[in-house]
């Protein structure tokens, strides 16, 4: 069940992060607009979702590149709430715009890893 959440979550999180680039594909239609328009409000939690899901991965040794994925794209959705953390709140917001030009790659890996492992063809599990 966890894994399936974690999965929703990774794809969820590849469609905002990466809607910039997925944008281009549709045209003139919009669609990963609307789309992404759509999961905005629930940011913070698929953001939380996928750090939270994505460390247990990598403290398991289950799935390290996904799990690693999902924990960049945590990151990357919760800049401000990270901000708060104590003590280590300003290494994980550094740590977030440093990687924030590579949003859109990791968006893309975490849509692509996320599809493949909804069909259990994820070559990295």
């Amino acid at each position: 069940m966890i894994s399936l959440i974690f999965k929703i979550a990774c794809i969820c999180a590849g469609l905002l992060l990466a809607v910039t680039a997925l944008d281009k594909l549709d045209g003139k239609s919009n669609f990963f607009n609307n789309i992404a328009s759509k999961l905005k409000p629930f940011n913070t939690a698929i953001g939380f979702v996928t750090l939270v899901i994505g460390i247990l991965y990598l403290i398991k040794f289950n799935c390290i590149i996904f799990s690693i994925v999902g924990i960049l794209c945590g990151i990357l959705l919760l800049p401000q709430q990270l901000a708060k953390v104590p003590i280590i709140g300003g290494s994980l917001l550094k740590l977030s715009n440093t990687i924030m030009p590579v949003k859109v790659i990791v968006g893309d890996i975490a849509l692509i890893l996320g599809i493949l492992s909804l069909f259990n063809m994820n070559p990295f599990c």
